[in-house]
């Protein structure tokens, strides 16, 4: 049955309840985020873990702007006509990240698929921005897919950060209706490029979109062959009414039950819970 958008909501269970953002730390890494016109994918994708994140002293910079030039069904954040490059952000990002004193930052992007290089420069510069103004502090990008270049790919991966990932979103099957020209064996080559490397390589997958628990362990395997060591599931939550709708809401038990499968059948780390999303818990995905 294909996946549809829905103008009706399902009732969220009891376990997705969230408490809201508050406390000192919340706010100075609000204020710093401000300070420099950064963006964050905590704000623009509704991650239900900002406050939590935030209160923590950790966020998730967004760089090259807050609009994408592609509109996954599944995406909270703004599609359309991005605007020019800032080129000033890799500066930008590093000082916020020196002024939060962060031992661990994660990078991610919006899809440029308006620049030459879908961005890779820009995605290198910041992260030797980082490195440069903190060299103690471990990185984290979590990556488009540069449309398969595995030449723009090779030059994000030779800024040396200490992980890499990208999503698959999905299973293979639901793809092409969840996500906006990726492709499911393309999303591959890039996580196995990755994995060739020697970087650590990071995926991650949303449940409730009408998936089967064959297919789920299927896109497990998939990634193992392909290195991925880190793995994450959580809960798709639908944004808005022009958004994807939710088939299922999948139990914390449940959850539970694929994060012993996946680490049973071989990864390195596994997060998988109605709430967890990319960067959650992943200063220790590096170590």
């Amino acid at each position: 049955m294909a996946t549809t958008t829905n103008n009706t909501y399902k009732r969220k269970p009891s376990w997705l309840k969230i408490q809201l953002p508050k406390g000192e730390t919340f706010t100075i890494v609000n204020e710093t985020i401000k300070k420099h016109k950064l963006h964050t994918i905590c704000t623009s994708g509704n991650c239900p873990n900002q406050g939590e994140c935030w209160a923590a002293g950790t966020a998730t910079f967004m760089i090259l702007g807050d609009i994408c030039t592609r509109s996954c069904k599944f995406c909270a954040t703004k599609s359309g006509k991005p605007l020019p490059v800032n080129t000033t952000e890799p500066e930008e990002v590093a000082q916020s990240v020196k002024s939060l004193k962060l031992r661990h930052c994660v990078l991610t992007s919006v899809d440029r698929d308006d620049l030459d290089d879908f961005g890779a420069e820009m995605w290198a510069k910041t992260i030797r921005a980082i490195k440069k103004e903190n060299p103690q502090t471990t990185i984290e990008g979590l990556i488009p897919d540069f449309n398969g270049n595995k030449d723009l790919i090779a030059k994000v991966i030779a800024s040396t950060p200490e992980l890499l990932s990208h999503n698959l979103e999905t299973v293979e099957r639901l793809t092409p209706q969840v996500r906006s020209r990726a492709k499911y064996k393309l999303s591959l080559e890039v996580i196995k490029q990755i994995s060739a490397s020697g970087i650590r390589s990071k995926s991650g997958i949303m449940l409730g979109l009408g998936e089967s628990e064959q297919e789920i362990l299927q896109t497990m395997d998939d990634l193992l062959d392909v290195g991925c060591e880190v793995f994450t599931l959580g809960q798709y939550l639908q944004p808005s009414k022009q958004h994807l709708s939710v088939k299922e809401y999948v139990k914390p038990e449940k959850f539970e039950e694929y994060r012993e499968i996946g680490l049973k059948k071989g990864f390195r780390f596994v997060e998988s819970g109605p709430l967890v999303r990319s960067s959650y818990h992943a200063s220790k995905h590096v170590k």
